[in-house]
């Protein structure tokens, strides 16, 4: 069980407290992001699933699935008040559905009494707030099965994908190899260009879908999500943007009763509605 200390506010860092966790190997920007739009009231503390030896495989994350329940336990105990999971493809890697996935979570929040999101779910949860039924997939720097699993997951959901693409089904680059090299960081001008691209392919789509956590280089080299790309690129559009990076983060922040600070587009926005 929970322990009983931290249902005492005045035992806390911070009134609200969230626990974050990435994929092994992976220096993951979302504690950062979250805290850079969350009001000072909140605090976010990662922790990295751990494996020896790692190569972002589907299998791999099958066979250490059960990791999953650890973070949550750990950050329980540490007194987070809700705990996020950062990497899309966890939520389809076992073939599971997005029925299974909610059953998973809510499992897991019961038993820790720490509600649990993944971001893959998040995906869903944060369409069906906006109201969106088809949609458009950019499928960034996603591997062909890792593509290929994030759209069969939102069909289940109910979602009418009209185009699913990832940076080389788009043109942007020769080889899947190439688009490894990067390491999820890529030319600040992509953004743009790949999103313009994916609207173009399904103008009827109600949203476009990011299934993944890019990142593009701004003017000066620091690299930046799509977070920070997303209102500038619903202007655009004329179509809300859902990416796996501010679809977790506003399902966080719906879970604590919280707004983020600043415009960070639709998703966001509609916890000040």
């Amino acid at each position: 069980m929970k322990p009983k200390r931290w249902s005492n506010p005045a035992k806390k860092i911070f009134p609200h407290q969230v626990g974050f966790t990435a994929p092994p190997h992976d220096f993951d920007a979302a504690p950062t992001d979250f805290l850079r739009i969350a009001p000072d009231t909140v605090g976010a503390h990662g922790r990295l699933l751990h494996l020896d030896t790692y190569a972002h495989e589907l299998k791999q994350r099958a066979a250490n699935f059960h990791l999953l329940e650890d973070v949550v336990h750990c950050m329980s105990n540490a007194g987070a008040d809700v705990v996020g999971q950062v990497g899309t493809n966890w939520v389809h890697c076992n073939g599971t559905t997005p029925d299974d996935i909610r059953a998973f979570c809510d499992k897991l929040g019961d038993k820790y009494e720490t509600p649990f999101h993944m971001a893959g779910m998040c995906l869903v949860e944060g369409l069906r707030e906006l109201g969106a039924e088809k949609i458009a997939i950019n499928s960034v720097y996603f591997w062909p099965d890792w593509r290929d699993g994030v759209e069969r997951f939102l069909k289940q959901a109910g979602f009418d994908v009209l185009y699913v693409g990832n940076f080389v089904d788009q043109g942007h680059y020769e080889t899947q190899e190439e688009v490894n090299e990067c390491t999820w960081i890529f030319p600040g001008e992509l953004a743009e260009k790949s999103m313009t691209f994916v609207a173009e392919q399904a103008p009827e789509a109600d949203a476009i879908v990011v299934n993944g956590m890019p990142n593009f280089r701004r003017a000066d080299g620091v690299p930046l999500r799509t977070l920070a790309y997303a209102p500038a690129l619903e202007k655009k559009l004329g179509k809300p943007i859902v990416s796996s990076d501010f679809a977790l983060y506003w399902r966080i922040f719906k879970t604590l009763g919280v707004a983020p600070e600043g415009d960070h587009g639709r998703l966001l926005a509609s916890l000040t509605a």
